[in-house]
């Protein structure tokens, strides 16, 4: 009799500890990436991995599908607002559609100091603040920025150091302003997705390419573009978005925990991006790509160029859009 209580309160406890464990394990975090894994903003989803598992003693599990494998670039924002999937990094460009007024950071050589964009994208700052509250009416929640880097031109032979050096050419772009930049500098641009630059650039495709630094190292540009133009004219930024109803659902210790771990990998990240886009102009260089920084006669001339840039932000871009064009005024 003892030696069957034993064995069935053993099986009693098996029982209950694998159901435990399914429980605990039960919390899944999916991420849809656009770049692959081994781009730095692929590295630092992985930071938040590990630091989500290790807070949470493997209670949420965080999976990380990368090179759009499950989502391009445009599509995260609807797939995570509509809860297709946990969470998604998107370009901020990509909610333009919903709020035009997220396109500050491409309104040209407006935030020019590393010390400007720390300002404008601090949590709860007077620009990113109203961003991030804006994006919740999309049905998500950001949990961090990521830093890319700045706006660059890659060309093959001729540097673009001036808007007569776009002239009449066809220029990749990843965001609707950046189209408006281009059209006023005199070229046609063209949307293309971030993981579909390569074989665009390789075909002949465009002619001019938009992009950050650090995708010439991590997507092999250097292979089929040679020339690095280092305009500057824009910001890149990334949000990392979560599912608001998901992210609601969750307990509060495991909300703290994903909110703690955002924490760590965004100051990481924005730490870093400086070095990162060192290191990508170094790899750039010894590929053998020239790296070409305009003059300020060239920058004056593409700032004269932009005012259609400015003047359609304003247009379009509402109150929400006024008020934090005054904000970075005061940066």
């Amino acid at each position: 009799m003892k030696s069957f209580l034993f064995k069935f309160f053993s099986l009693v406890g098996l029982f209950f500890s694998i159901i435990s464990f399914a429980y605990s394990a039960e919390t899944t975090m999916r991420i849809s990436l656009q770049l692959p894994l081994k781009s730095h903003l692929g590295q630092n989803l992985l930071l938040f991995k590990k630091e989500v598992e290790n807070r949470s003693n493997g209670e949420i599990k965080v999976e990380i599908y990368d090179s759009a494998q499950l989502y391009k670039d445009k599509e995260v924002p609807a797939a995570v607002g509509a809860g297709s999937i946990e969470s998604g990094v998107a370009s901020l460009t990509r909610y333009v559609g919903d709020i035009p007024a997220v396109d500050l950071f491409y309104q040209p050589f407006l935030l020019n100091t590393d010390k400007k964009v720390r300002k404008a994208v601090s949590k709860g700052s007077s620009i990113r603040g109203p961003i991030d509250n804006a994006i919740k009416d999309t049905g998500s929640t950001v949990l961090w920025w990521q830093a890319y880097g700045n706006a660059i031109m890659l060309s093959n032979g001729q540097a673009i150091k001036n808007p007569s050096d776009m002239k009449g050419k066809k220029v990749r772009v990843f965001g609707k302003t950046l189209g408006t930049f281009v059209k006023a500098a005199g070229g046609a641009p063209t949307l293309i997705s971030g993981s579909e630059q390569y074989l665009a650039y390789q075909r002949g495709t465009v002619d001019v390419g938009m992009t950050g630094v650090s995708g010439v190292k991590s997507r092999k540009l250097f292979e089929v573009m040679d020339t690095i133009t280092k305009t500057n004219h824009g910001v890149i930024e990334f949000i990392v978005v979560a599912n608001t109803k998901w992210f609601n659902s969750l307990s509060s210790k495991h909300k703290e925990i994903i909110i703690k771990s955002a924490e760590i990998a965004e100051k990481d990240v924005r730490d870093n991006v400086a070095k990162i886009e060192d290191d990508a102009y170094k790899l750039a260089k010894e590929k053998g790509m020239k790296i070409i920084t305009p003059s300020k006669s060239d920058i004056d001339a593409f700032k004269a160029a932009s005012k259609p840039v400015y003047d359609d932000y304003k247009k379009n871009a509402g109150s929400l859009g006024a008020q934090l064009l005054d904000a970075a005024s005061k940066l």
